[in-house]
């Protein structure tokens, strides 16, 4: 007789999870249903920016696969349906779908319920014309305001907060960034770098009111008309909350599913929950953090699919490990490449690790070629052994993807002498003889040893 996989979530962990336990096991064995409450699954929430700002013209293109593709695998995927509630007891989940709910049976289950946009008690969070970014309907919703607004305003000074900002930007739109940290950036990066990049942002356009929470402000219809921040009124035909994203974890709480101290649902290095035959994945779930030893919750794609991965090479009764994270992470805010990995001093203090931080002042590649720009570069490393713990990088074009080699460095234990000697390419169109890496790890190094 078969098993049931119930699968609550259809994006990034979900379906890797489902297509991977299909891959080991046929129809006659598992019988796999998805459940996703909105109307797509397997999508780039990564790309919507990009939508929004018509880099991306089709919302389509952001669709990796669809249902109907997914059918053909034998993975059912049920949209608009809703789980409401999960009894472990009962091995069964409660659907709701038009206002009718049934039970469904399960013998494994993956929660992958990810997580949802901060909502502050802000006034004025409800006005036509304020918007959230998440789903796709999200994304159509901001581009259609967008392609009539004049004026923007992006709260939020992280990831999609930048984003979103280089959208507008980029179509023409005055475009406000407002921020309650002191500078852009300020939960990844340290003070410093945010710093450069708050004022390269100004340079380039984009005013950014560092240091401020907001009210928005209606005209006599509902709208939003404008956003007040101190004493100031920005105009603004359309505003974009960014303020960060929480783990949906309430549901698998109310089922006696243990939730770890970042508010996310705790799993092994197998994915495995407190509950026998219950997996959690991606942004719902916990990671290890490989420097901390501490768990975490990060809410990027990379660990999402990675995550649904590992649970399903599991339930398809082979076995694998999920090895923990950095945060690696990039993005840009028009021609400034962001990327970061591992741990910012200020992250190593506060874990209680005796740290130390050089910045290197470098080009993307040969001084003398036309094209270099500029970059930094910010090497953590262990007080008296040099053992590398977190990079950051703010520059020009080619800068970002140089995290990678540091990030591959932390992941290995590495320190910043012996990184220094690895043998990377060269040739003046992509760096100098030295690639700035390498310079940024020796001199972390050096300082800390």
């Amino acid at each position: 007789m078969s098993e049931r996989l119930v699968v609550i979530g259809g994006d990034a962990a979900g379906m890797s999870a489902a297509s991977q336990a299909r891959r080991r096991r046929d129809v006659n064995d598992l019988v796999i249903d998805v459940f996703e409450m909105t109307q797509r699954v397997s999508y780039s929430a990564c790309g919507e920016p990009y939508y929004v700002s018509g880099d991306v013209p089709r919302i389509d293109q952001l669709i990796a696969r669809t249902p109907a593709q997914f059918a053909q695998q034998d993975i059912t995927v049920h949209l608009g349906h809703e789980v409401i509630e999960i009894d472990i007891d009962d091995r069964i989940v409660i659907v709701r779908s038009d206002g009718e709910t049934r039970n469904v049976p399960f013998d494994q289950l993956v929660y992958a319920t990810g997580a949802r946009p901060i909502r502050p008690p802000m006034e004025g969070i409800d006005l036509n014309g304020v918007f959230h970014v998440k789903t796709l309907d999200d994304a159509e919703a901001i581009r259609t305001a967008a392609e009539q607004a004049e004026t923007a305003v992006v709260v939020g000074g992280g990831y999609i907060g930048l984003e979103m900002a280089e959208a507008f930007h980029v179509r023409g739109i005055t475009t406000h960034l407002i921020t309650s940290g002191a500078v852009v950036m300020n939960r990844s990066l340290d003070e410093d770098l945010g710093a450069r990049i708050t004022v390269g942002m100004r340079e380039r356009g984009i005013q950014v009111y560092p240091g401020h929470r907001v009210k928005c402000l209606a005209d006599h219809e509902g709208h939003v008309r404008g956003v007040e921040v101190g004493e100031a009124v920005l105009d603004a035909d359309l505003v974009v909350l960014a303020l960060g994203t929480r783990p949906i974890s309430e549901l698998a709480a109310e089922a006696g599913i243990r939730i770890g101290p970042t508010g996310a649902v705790q799993v092994n290095n197998r994915q495995q929950t407190s509950v026998e035959g219950i997996w959690a994945a991606g942004d719902c779930a916990e990671a290890l953090h490989r420097l901390t030893g501490r768990p975490a919750n990060v809410h990027l794609g990379t660990v999402a699919n990675k995550q649904g991965r590992v649970a399903g090479i599991n339930i398809g009764g082979e076995d694998a490990t999920f090895p923990g994270i950095l945060g690696t992470a990039i993005t840009k805010v028009l021609d400034i490449e962001i990327a970061r990995t591992g741990l910012t001093q200020q992250e190593a203090e506060e874990a209680g690790i005796d740290a130390v931080s050089a910045t290197t002042e470098s080009t993307t590649m040969a001084g003398y070629w036309p094209a270099s720009t500029d970059m930094t570069l910010k090497v953590t490393a262990e007080r008296g052994t040099g053992r590398l713990l977190g990079a950051q990088i703010v520059g020009g074009g080619t800068a970002g993807k140089r995290i990678d080699p540091l990030a591959t460095g932390i992941w290995n234990n590495m320190d910043g002498l012996s990184f220094s000697m690895m043998d990377l390419s060269y040739a003046p169109p992509f760096s100098g003889t030295w690639d700035p890496v390498l310079v940024a790890a020796r001199r972390a190094y050096e300082k800390a040893v």
